[in-house]
């Protein structure tokens, strides 16, 4: 059993889906949890202390990143926090770009940063954990979302790379996409959407939040210690073919 007695995690996104599971997982383990989201997020109600802030105001995260480190420092940071305008190439504006890489990298790089003098003198095991995306490994649509996660992934490799000499370990879990409650308005428009999708996925079907959270759980436990710089990825395979494209190619007998 993975256990974190009384250890501070700090996870962002907090109110969201992958959020709130991540939170209800790492309480479970034993952490003291530390949820930052926007304000009026709906925080679950395992979280030992919240935080709201505006993740693209900068003032406002490095305020929030002191308080948080003067109650004690976290030995887990889990970067979760994201969103997505969900344009295309041509359709993205250059408001929009720099909205998406702010708030999916430059932001939650400073985030760590705020973090590092002082997890660098504590004992025991730190972690940085960047939830990313498949779509940091290949086009799957929404490009500056996409192209923000790639940058994050590298980050995290940077970390673990500069930062390893201090004992801090830094991973990155790629989810594809993800069953939370968000996706209950588009069932009500699109019932058979599920179904569709689902396809697509050699497991057939969409990985769900705990799926995620336990990636997660995993890379910042004891027994992960030997793993760093490194991604897990959580995405029912998507990412390791195309199986309608081989279900064709078959099929045509190519």
């Amino acid at each position: 059993m993975i256990e974190f007695e009384g250890a501070r995690v700090v996870v962002t996104g907090a109110g969201g889906g992958i959020g709130t599971t991540l939170c209800e997982r790492f309480t479970r383990a034993g952490a003291q949890v530390v949820g930052c989201d926007l304000a009026g997020a709906s925080f679950p109600d395992v979280c030992f202390e919240t935080y709201e802030f505006d993740f693209l105001d900068r003032e406002s995260l490095r305020n929030a990143s002191s308080r948080i480190l003067s109650y004690g420092t976290p030995s887990v940071v889990v970067l979760n926090a994201g969103w997505t305008s969900a344009a295309s190439v041509s359709e993205t504006t250059e408001t929009e770009l720099d909205g998406e890489l702010t708030g999916n990298f430059t932001n939650p790089a400073l985030f760590c940063q705020e973090f590092l003098p002082a997890m660098r003198s504590s004992d025991g095991d730190r972690n940085f954990v960047f939830i990313s995306s498949v779509n940091a490994l290949t086009h799957f649509g929404n490009p500056a979302y996409s192209a923000a996660k790639a940058a994050g992934m590298a980050w995290i490799r940077a970390l673990a790379v500069e930062e390893g000499r201090h004992g801090i370990r830094a991973n990155s879990v790629v989810p594809a996409t993800t069953h939370t409650d968000a996706w209950n308005k588009r069932l009500e428009s699109d019932p058979g959407i599920l179904d569709r999708l689902s396809k697509l996925y050699p497991l057939n079907r969409l990985v769900t939040p705990k799926e995620v959270a336990n990636a997660a759980l995993f890379l910042a436990s004891p027994l992960a210690s030997g793993i760093t710089g490194s991604a897990i990825t959580v995405d029912a395979g998507l990412s390791a073919g195309n199986l309608p494209t081989m279900e064709a190619i078959v099929a045509s007998g190519g």
